[in-house]
């Protein structure tokens, strides 16, 4: 199976004050959904008005091609184009255009969750890959309860 990563959501948290979480992402455009998500974070939450300007951000190497040391290339980002300032290009790109609601809420409910994002048809690979039940089902019938009286 490729196209397969793993992301990293949660951000910075002081000792004690959140969980890990972590994903398995499909590639192609979910991984890149997954680089807005997390850059565009710092925005959200009014602690800059730029993702480059944020410190901890990988979108000064991706967009404007600051080298960090700490920051591999994904595959899915190299596809972008063939030359650097292409790819720099495309990336810059895709953040003038706001994330769907609806595919902002499948992110946070994938990472809140530590569950796979991508189609279903992904979601069905890993399943039987693992011999495991991960995507998100429908809850059961409630319990019934006893009354002693």
């Amino acid at each position: 199976m490729s196209g397969i990563s793993t992301t990293l959501t949660a951000g910075a948290a002081r000792c004690g004050e959140g969980r890990y979480h972590a994903s398995l992402v499909q590639g192609d455009r979910y991984i890149l959904t997954c680089y807005r998500y997390i850059e565009l974070n710092p925005l959200r939450a009014s602690m800059t008005d730029d993702p480059a300007d944020y410190r901890w951000s990988s979108y000064p190497c991706n967009a404007l091609g600051q080298w960090d040391p700490l920051i591999e290339l994904h595959e899915d980002y190299l596809r972008l184009g063939r030359e650097p300032a292409e790819r720099r290009a495309v990336y810059r790109e895709l953040f003038r255009v706001h994330i769907d609601p609806e595919l902002l809420k499948a992110v946070r409910q994938a990472t809140q969750t530590n569950r796979v994002f991508g189609t279903e048809y992904f979601q069905q690979q890993i399943e039987a890959a693992l011999a495991l039940r991960i995507a998100k089902r429908k809850p059961g019938p409630r319990k019934r309860e006893c009354s002693l009286g």
